[in-house]
């Protein structure tokens, strides 16, 4: 199987992994994965809360902008790197 990696080479191009889905290159990326996604969701919960307090800075905002940026990015490159991993009969299950 052909792995996508929740990271970018150092020219900012996709990095890609040829493996089983056990060895430790495929474990790191899995973690890492993982804390990428729960640092989305942490964002998101500042964002909301920012957003319903009093009114930001453009400063402010701009940094949430950045942030939220970068998560959204992670986050969809973890799911369209589940998403080439799933089989076509979890696809066609789930229709």
């Amino acid at each position: 199987m052909i792995r996508l990696l929740p990271w970018a080479g150092a020219d900012g191009k996709p990095c890609y992994l040829s493996t089983d889905g056990t060895g430790p290159l495929s474990r790191l990326a899995d973690r890492i994965e993982y804390a990428q996604l729960g640092l989305a969701h942490k964002l998101l919960d500042q964002a909301q809360a920012a957003l319903s307090g009093p009114t930001l800075r453009a400063s402010e905002l701009r940094v949430l902008s950045v942030e939220l940026t970068d998560a959204l990015r992670d986050t969809l490159l973890v799911a369209e790197s589940r998403g080439a991993r799933l089989t076509p009969a979890d696809t066609d299950e789930n229709q």
